[in-house]
């Protein structure tokens, strides 16, 4: 499995890079808001952190297309600035038809917020290079299905799609849990959960007692 970085802070991205050797970052417009950049930003700052490396960057073209062709343009347009990019397209019927004319030019597609096996299928008959279903978002309205990613995940494999799922919107090590579980690819978390998740209070607890050991044989 790989681990993503969900963030478009470069403080964080750069110590996820050098410190967990993350394997790909990626951000939306509400990370790009909390990051007090626009996305011409983000991309002028990112491109020289990943060039000639194996980190792959989703980006999310402006979330108020509403048609495939301005969403084609507009991610012919970013995914061409960078190798490493690859475009987020809403899993939307406008999205899905921009899908399909963007995987044939060999463009890198992310299809996101996807939310049933339906949307995740379409996607992968069309191209789709990553497909993320969102997690948290669900269990944070009181509709979490603790199958929906087991289900996505063997819905695609089950017909060989080449699409890599990438489980978004993580909330807690439990849906780590669950992905590497169900054999999910990709799981994208933001920085603060991957602190979370990497530390755990017994090995702490265990520290301390070893800590005491230690000092005991030293005296």
């Amino acid at each position: 499995m790989l681990f993503f970085l969900d963030s478009a802070k470069l403080d964080e991205i750069e110590y996820a890079i050098k410190r967990w050797k993350i394997d790909g970052i990626t951000t939306n417009p509400r990370h790009l808001a909390n990051a007090k950049m626009k996305v011409e930003q983000f991309i002028e700052k990112i491109k020289p952190l990943v060039e000639n490396t194996h980190i792959s960057v989703s980006i999310e073209v402006n979330p108020h297309l509403n048609d495939a062709e301005s969403m084609i343009e507009e991610a012919q347009r970013i995914a061409s600035m960078c190798e490493n990019f690859v475009i987020k397209i809403p899993a939307t019927e406008a999205g899905f038809e921009a899908l399909s004319v963007l995987s044939k030019k060999g463009v890198k597609v992310n299809v996101t917020l996807v939310f049933n096996v339906v949307q995740a299928l379409q996607a992968a008959k069309l191209g789709a290079y990553y497909i993320s279903p969102f997690v948290g978002w669900k269990e944070e309205r009181g509709d979490y299905d603790v199958d929906f990613i087991s289900n996505v995940v063997r819905a695609v494999k089950n017909y060989g799609f080449k699409s890599k799922i990438l489980i978004a919107a993580v909330r807690s090590a439990r849906h780590f849990t669950e992905a590497a579980l169900a054999g999910a690819d990709i799981i994208t978390a933001s920085f603060e959960v991957y602190k979370r998740s990497f530390e755990n209070p017994y090995s702490s607890l265990g520290l301390e007692i070893f800590k005491d050991s230690w000092d005991q044989i030293q005296k």
